[in-house]
């Protein structure tokens, strides 16, 4: 298929907008939380983001888009984005556009999980809490 670069604009201007959303839940939790709190509480939103961005490349993707088994869970056959090509287009989007996209909502939905535990971690346990 072709490249449709109206939809490659739309979801690249959307993955920017949701990247925005990771730093703004964390500034936004700051807000509500006691001035001792309020610079881990926005530490805690960018380490979900890098730790986001890392899961997804390293297994996050093949699990969510890999073949399944069963319908349950993807394989491990895109692990580390093997077999994914930088000029790959699907859909209108090139490959690695529409991985952005949806690594974004991976991270944002880790961040929005800091509510629960803002001012009540440190943040090795929230690492190894991100990283399961």
């Amino acid at each position: 298929m072709d490249l449709d670069t109206g939809a490659t604009a739309w979801v690249l201007i959307s993955a920017a907008l949701v990247l925005l959303m990771v730093p703004a839940v964390g500034l936004f939790y700051g807000g509500m939380v006691r001035k001792k709190n309020v610079i881990a509480t926005m530490m805690l939103s960018l380490v979900a983001l890098a730790l986001g961005i890392i899961q997804w490349i390293v297994v996050g993707y093949s699990l969510a888009f890999g073949s399944d088994f069963g319908g349950f869970i993807g394989s491990l056959e895109y692990f580390g984005l093997n077999g994914i090509t930088i000029d790959g287009v699907s859909g209108g989007i090139p490959d690695m556009l529409f991985i952005c996209f949806q690594m974004m909502f991976a991270c944002l939905a880790l961040a929005i999980l800091t509510s629960g535990v803002v001012g009540r971690i440190k943040m090795s346990a929230f690492l190894i809490f991100g990283a399961v």
